[in-house]
């Protein structure tokens, strides 16, 4: 009896220890199992956690790149209108680029990769900006150029054209001068009621009126035309002889209003040619140094005296 009942804990022991075994390892591959995917979800939770950030840092330097590139407009713009060059378009780039900009912050992430590619295509832009304002840079400096050679030319004309209108006056002033006419053999003589001529000095009693000769002398570079020959006789108190019944009348001398005593018009045809007043002052002169003058427009043809004693 003893035996048999030995027998079955023999039979026993070895099912136990093989099922002890197989629990374990069950454990140990759901031990396994569990790491596994606790691993797998905190390396999946690392990998997003990093790409998150990876894309926020793209987000940001996108931004800042957009941002860099406005500034960098604005810079181009005011260069190329300081230059004189066309700026509305880039204008309009940059207000696009501005409003672009506020998009951006409103829907990042699915303006990424548009707005790398507009980076560089503004990148591009600035390039072309840069070319332009080479451009504009060396057609001023030929423009400058050009200017200075021009300015230098032109004070080079004017000096010349100075140097022509000086010689210009100066032959103008000759041939005004030497256009000027002259008288020579004045004579004044007084004629009394009988008719006598008397030289100077006269005496009241001898003097009907006066008889003023003198030869206007040939002057072939003086125009042909009409002249008004004046006749001025200023008396010992320096008051001229005036009377308007007798002909006097006023002319400009030397830029001031003056007086005549006579006048006669005549043709001149640049031939010499003689000409004579008769003046009858209707009274009695004044004793003294009497000084007469002879004008035609605004020069003093000749002068003379006469003394009345």
């Amino acid at each position: 009896m003893e035996n048999k009942s030995s027998i079955p804990e023999s039979q026993n022991t070895p099912e136990k220890g093989q099922n002890k075994r197989i629990v374990t390892v069950v454990l140990v591959l759901l031990l396994v199992a569990v790491g596994g995917a606790l691993i797998y979800k905190f390396i999946e939770s690392s990998e997003l956690a990093e790409q998150n950030r990876m894309t926020q840092a793209q987000l940001d330097q996108a931004y800042n790149d957009l941002d860099s590139m406005s500034n960098e407009l604005d810079t181009r713009i005011l260069k190329i209108a300081q230059l004189g060059g066309e700026i509305d378009t880039l204008l309009q780039i940059k207000m696009q680029l501005e409003e672009e900009k506020k998009a951006f912050r409103k829907n990042a992430n699915k303006q990424i990769t548009e707005l790398r590619g507009k980076v560089e295509g503004y990148k591009e832009l600035l390039v072309a900006q840069d070319v332009e304002i080479a451009r504009l840079k060396v057609l001023n400096d030929s423009l400058m150029s050009e200017n200075t050679e021009l300015k230098v030319e032109a004070n080079t004309l004017n000096e010349s054209i100075k140097d022509l209108n000086q010689s210009k006056a100066q032959l103008e002033e000759k041939v005004a001068t030497a256009s000027k006419l002259k008288v020579e053999n004045v004579q004044i003589l007084a004629i009394s009621s009988s008719g006598k001529e008397r030289q100077s000095p006269f005496k009241n009693r001898h003097i009907d009126h006066l008889n003023i000769r003198f030869q206007i002398l040939e002057n072939r570079v003086a125009p042909i035309e009409g002249k008004g020959i004046l006749v001025k006789i200023t008396g010992p108190d320096g008051n001229v002889i005036f009377d308007v019944a007798s002909g006097s009348g006023t002319f400009v001398f030397e830029g001031r209003e003056s007086f005549y005593t006579i006048k006669k018009d005549i043709l001149f045809d640049r031939n010499s040619q003689t000409l004579t007043f008769f003046y009858n002052k209707g009274s009695d002169y004044d004793l003294g140094s009497y000084k007469l003058e002879i004008f035609t427009d605004d020069y003093k043809m000749g002068t003379a005296s006469f003394v009345v004693k």
